[in-house]
């Protein structure tokens, strides 16, 4: 089926007229008469079949419709400059390689790690982007994704890197002096502070740590401040908002500074665990397959074999 699409001479001209509100300083940048880029805009403009400028005052400004059609085209042009510029540095068979992360999991513990990755293989470009939700792989640029929750996930395959222990903790101050309180039940008392992703957070690790089904008042505890990233509940248990129940790796660094302090030792181990996730389709693809090993050896599981595809829901987080 042949596209409706004005010629690509015709949209670079008209991006450059947007930009500079100048056919003149336009044909100046793309080496051009200012007479061409005139008729490249009339053409577009009769193409579309409406004006996209118009003279107010001597000025050159754009319509409604030429401000919504600059936005669009400004982005197709960018994309198609930065897929030309990458195949033009990566002659190889090293590229681009987009990683979908979660957000605090990302920044605390892959990122830290990513020079040594850099380093093996300079020719693969990293491009980071955050992800807390679900998304399918057809409709998101995404080569690899790091997902929290149970080796499910549509048409990919899962690669389990590690598991993790919840831990409850607080600011210090807290807890008036106390170095941790005795009985898990005076938790309670406290302000519960809730991660939006992980709404049965609280209620997994109180039925772990040996409290039933909250029913009541008890149970209208549970509806604390609630915060989509993990680095937010940190910082919120920082600042003495309340008390979380947080993966320990995830704040390693704050108990070892004593920004923060177990409310509890009452380590509980998550039924679920990190995994890297990528489409069966790119599961041979150079820098798929090279951030797989590196990833599954920085997790400690080299060699590990992936989990099986299947298809349901996914809980992602962090």
């Amino acid at each position: 089926m042949r596209r409706t699409l004005p010629s690509l001479m015709a949209l670079q001209c008209f991006e450059a007229a947007v930009r500079h509100l100048s056919f003149t300083r336009a044909a100046e940048e793309l080496n051009l008469t200012q007479s061409a880029v005139s008729r490249q805009i009339r053409a577009l403009e009769d193409f579309i079949g409406r004006p996209l400028f118009e003279r107010v005052k001597q000025r050159l400004v754009l319509t409604v419709a030429g401000e919504a059609y600059a936005a669009a085209v400004q982005d197709v042009l960018d994309r198609a400059e930065a897929a030309t510029l990458q195949l033009m540095a990566y002659s190889g068979e090293g590229g681009m390689l987009t990683i979908a992360m979660l957000p605090t999991f990302g920044s605390r513990w892959l990122v830290p790690r990513l020079g040594d990755f850099a380093a093996r293989y300079p020719d693969i470009q990293l491009n980071l982007v955050t992800q807390v939700r679900p998304f399918d792989f057809d409709k998101v640029e995404a080569d690899v994704a790091i997902h929290f929750g149970p080796a499910l996930w549509p048409g990919a395959i899962c690669h389990r890197l590690m598991g993790e222990d919840i831990v409850p903790v607080c600011a210090p101050a807290l807890l008036g002096g106390r170095p941790h309180l005795d009985d898990v039940r005076e938790i309670l008392a406290y302000t519960l502070l809730q991660h939006t992703t992980r709404p049965q957070a609280w209620n997994d690790w109180l039925h772990a740590a040996g409290i039933e089904g909250l029913t009541g008042n008890e149970a209208g505890l549970l509806s604390g401040p609630r915060f989509e990233h993990f680095f937010m509940v940190i910082q919120a248990a920082v600042a003495g908002l309340g008390i979380a129940v947080l993966p320990h790796f995830l704040v390693e660094e704050e108990l070892q500074s004593g920004r923060l302090v177990l409310a509890l030792d009452k380590p509980v181990r998550s039924q679920h665990a990190y995994y890297l996730v990528h489409p069966a389709t790119k599961a041979d693809l150079y820098k798929v397959r090279v951030f797989r090993e590196w990833l599954l050896e920085q997790a400690g599981r080299e060699g590990m074999e992936p989990a099986a595809s299947q298809s349901g829901a996914v809980a992602a987080s962090a």
